[in-house]
């Protein structure tokens, strides 16, 4: 990273279902921009998590001079698919029509998250025109859509239905599944069928040959993550690029599937970081 930013950090009400605020805290570099700028999506298997779980990654990454708005979307009980994904699309919507509050421009919004979150950011990104994840609407922004130039994805689950598969295939797996309910149990109460898991499923999209757009993706994995089977990103690695699409891979290792939230001090997660702010700033060129 060839600067540092001093950072403040915003709460801000982003999105209203019903009576329930979603809340957005977004991670801003001092100065007057504009910056990059992306939504991030948390992971908690689609049903647990905040806009807070990720705060090692986003602040360093908003160190390097982008901005960083995470945000909170619907779980289960409350929406399960596609309620989440289509908050995400509306977050997209919503930072670009506040563009210039947050010192940054329209074109310069991407997506970036982590495992479920990360698989959300990518879906938006091949669907962002999907008539259910966009059916959100945002007061004032029809001129605003949530298509974006790149995402960021750390370990995402990119096929649902094949990590639900392989979780059931592994029972003892699941016993330390960050002790919490098991990612069966979580994706059955999110996604309830598998016909959805596989309809939802970014990889099975491009080998169904559904029509689906081509952000620029950089994706970031330990290949040894059990829980983000390898067989799955190496398959959606390779289906994407065979259709043409521009993807950027940064792999890391050691013991954890996550050390860059984890773990934020060590060099490997400093190195996961700075892999991602440099992609954004060369997808956007500021």
């Amino acid at each position: 990273m060839s600067q540092s930013y001093d950072i403040d950090i915003e709460e801000v009400e982003f999105l209203r279902h019903g009576d329930t605020p979603y809340m957005a805290r977004v991670f801003r570099p001092r100065g007057a921009g504009p910056f990059p700028a992306v939504i991030e999506a948390h992971g908690g298997a689609w049903c647990e998590g905040n806009r807070a779980n990720n705060d090692t990654i986003n602040s360093e990454v908003a160190k390097a001079g982008i901005v960083v708005a995470a945000i909170d979307f619907r779980h289960p009980p409350v929406a399960t698919y596609p309620g989440s994904v289509a908050d995400v699309n509306y977050g997209v919507r919503w930072l670009k029509a506040n563009a210039a509050r947050f010192s940054t421009r329209p074109e310069l919004v991407g997506s970036m998250g982590t495992s479920s979150g990360g698989h959300l950011v990518v879906l938006n990104g091949m669907k962002p025109e999907d008539s259910r994840y966009k059916s959100v609407p945002l007061p004032g922004g029809a001129t605003f859509d949530a298509r974006v130039p790149y995402v960021v994805a750390f370990w995402p689950v990119i096929c649902p239905l094949g990590r639900y598969r392989d979780r059931k295939a592994k029972p003892a797996g699941e016993q330390a599944y960050q002790g919490r309910a098991g990612a069966v149990q979580q994706q059955e109460r999110y996604w309830l069928t598998e016909d959805a898991m596989g309809e939802g499923s970014p990889l099975l999209a491009l080998e169904r040959g559904d029509k689906v757009e081509f952000p620029h993706i950089l994706y970031i994995q330990n290949p040894a993550d059990e829980l983000h089977p390898r067989h799955l990103m190496e398959g959606f690695i390779n289906a994407f690029r065979a259709k043409g699409g521009k993807l950027e891979t940064h792999f890391f290792t050691g013991p954890k599937y996550d050390v860059p939230r984890s773990d934020p001090t060590s060099q490997v997660a400093k190195a996961a970081v700075a892999a991602a702010a440099a992609f954004i700033h060369r997808e956007t060129g500021v």
